[in-house]
């Protein structure tokens, strides 16, 4: 089992950053393909980015690409999703997802473990 704990969200202006956090435990973080989605009111969860288990290769929704970035610790066993230039439209409930030896999928169903979620919220 993996258990993925997620942080940092809230409240910022159009313009700003946060940066959401992803804790994994219960399994060697190095094999974990890690992904983040999120999921806004009335709308269906959408793929945001995502990392492959050798972290080779990342990959990001066209809607953000440029103004997020996904890394990891591997010291501290968390993924990290650098959110910049946050537009109003970027509002969601943010969830990171892992999938052991996964290759960075965009498809929700190819994860099999997931966060709680974040709430980020951009507004003025």
């Amino acid at each position: 089992q993996v258990q993925l704990v997620e942080s940092g969200g809230g409240l910022v202006q159009p313009g700003g950053s946060l940066r959401l956090s992803c804790a994994a435990s219960g399994r060697a973080f190095s094999s974990l393909s890690m992904g983040w989605f999120r999921q806004a009111p009335g709308k269906e969860r959408e793929f945001v980015a995502a990392r492959s288990w050798r972290a080779t290769n990342t990959y990001y929704a066209d809607s953000v690409r440029g103004r997020f970035t996904i890394s990891r610790d591997n010291a501290k066993d968390t993924e990290y999703l650098q959110m910049n230039t946050l537009r109003p439209e970027d509002t969601a409930v943010y969830y990171c997802a892992a999938a052991i030896f996964g290759d960075g999928s965009r498809t929700s169903s190819m994860y099999r473990y997931w966060g709680q979620g974040t709430q980020v919220t951009v507004s003025s």
